[in-house]
């Protein structure tokens, strides 16, 4: 019988594996089952922009049917994962019916022999007092209301003061608030409130980034631009009426308008199962991503511990990997050497804004060693983005 293969999520991780699955295993060998919450895959990295831009939020740059993007010989099941009960290889999955949704959730359970976990990272706004009231006078950019929310209120900024402000590590795409920052003061000056406006960066760690050569590189940058740094600022609580952002180290820093990076944590199934760490994320073999004590099952992307950026990137090159062990455990091969052990392998951009950006390479072993900013990589980031949808979920790179 064919081994039953079940992929719990669809983003970049989940998507390539099941591509790769699909073209190099035969139909005797292996049935492969996505599942997914919503059905539509989504381009995070076009977040960043859309608070400065007048995109559509349904662009095919943004979002695709996920359908559209899977190999024929995958199933796709749309539906919310509720358990997942390792002790017996089984995953819980409710689905609204399309045809009767009053007709309530329908349960099913469905049981694999190898199981990969690409369930993501959630946005944990709870996790900061003053977050929980909602969006009001802070902002965000890491999902698609939020952009939009914050795209509204740039529209109406008449100057002032705006903090950008990093909740806690780890978090999505750790480049991000960099790139915005400096993507807002471009903005700020085409729209003459350059002049008006106070900008400060706030960041939980000695330095500006987590990776110290890449501060290096970027710490004169923001001086340049007299965009204000404070390291070592660990946002305690929000206090919207008094728009303040107060950190553990003691410190209030006041603001006109927040712009923060909202607390992360792991899946909510995998807090439910058991199968995560205090913050949720699972502990995971950094080289052949198997989840630490549970046989057959794997984890890869934002959902891990692994000490790598919680980005597409890092999926990308996860679920290559992963594929591979996976083809040679079901057919018995052996893996000679390195094969099919990731070295934490990452390749990103970062926007440094006027239309230049560098590029961020490494692994566990080789940290990134940032070439100076250039229009080259700014464009080489612009076509990745359109480039994205024909050539990353597929795996064809």
């Amino acid at each position: 019988m064919p081994r039953q293969i079940i992929i719990i999520g669809g983003g970049v991780g989940g998507t390539i594996t099941a591509n790769m699955l699909a073209r190099q295993l035969r139909p005797h060998e292996a049935e492969i089952t996505l599942i997914d919450s919503t059905g539509r895959h989504v381009y995070m990295p076009f977040w960043l922009y859309m608070p400065f831009n007048d995109s559509d939020p349904q662009s095919q740059l943004l979002v695709r049917d996920e359908r559209t993007l899977l190999h024929q010989r995958v199933h796709l099941l749309i539906g919310q994962v509720e358990q997942i009960d390792v002790a017996n290889h089984q995953v819980h999955v409710s689905q609204s019916s399309a045809l009767e949704p009053a007709s309530g959730k329908r349960e099913s359970v469905l049981v694999y022999d190898d199981l990969v976990l690409a369930t993501g990272a959630r946005l944990a706004f709870a996790d900061l007092p003053g977050l929980e009231e909602g969006p009001g006078v802070w902002h965000h950019f890491y999902d698609t209301e939020g952009a939009l929310r914050l795209r509204q209120a740039l529209s109406t900024f008449p100057g002032g003061r705006i903090v950008i402000a990093v909740a806690g590590i780890p978090y999505r795409c750790p480049p991000a608030p960099l790139e915005f920052t400096f993507l807002l003061d471009d903005w700020l000056r085409q729209h003459c409130l350059r002049e008006h406006t106070v900008i400060e960066y706030l960041y939980p760690l000695p330095r500006v980034f987590t990776i110290e050569r890449v501060a290096e590189m970027v710490a004169p940058l923001l001086e340049e631009r007299e965009i204000a740094t404070r390291v070592f600022f660990t946002p305690e609580a929000i206090d919207q009426q008094r728009r303040v952002i107060r950190s553990l180290e003691g410190e209030e820093v006041p603001f006109d308008l927040l712009i923060l990076v909202p607390p992360h944590r792991g899946a909510q199934v995998i807090e439910a199962s058991g199968l995560g760490d205090s913050q949720g994320w699972i502990p995971t073999d950094r080289h052949t991503l198997q989840v630490k004590g549970q046989e057959h099952v794997y984890a890869l992307g934002d959902a891990t511990d692994l000490p790598v950026p919680k980005s597409g990137s890092t999926a990308h090159f996860e679920a290559r990997v992963l594929a591979r062990r996976l083809v040679a455990a079901i057919r018995g091969e052996a893996l000679e050497g390195d094969e099919g052990l990731y070295d934490g392998e990452v390749m990103c951009f970062l926007e440094t804004g006027n239309r230049q950006a560098t590029q961020l390479v490494f692994n566990y072993e080789h940290p990134p060693e940032p070439p100076r900013p250039s229009l080259f990589y700014h464009l080489e980031k612009q076509l990745l983005n359109h480039a994205y949808w024909h050539l990353i979920p597929q795996g064809l790179i």
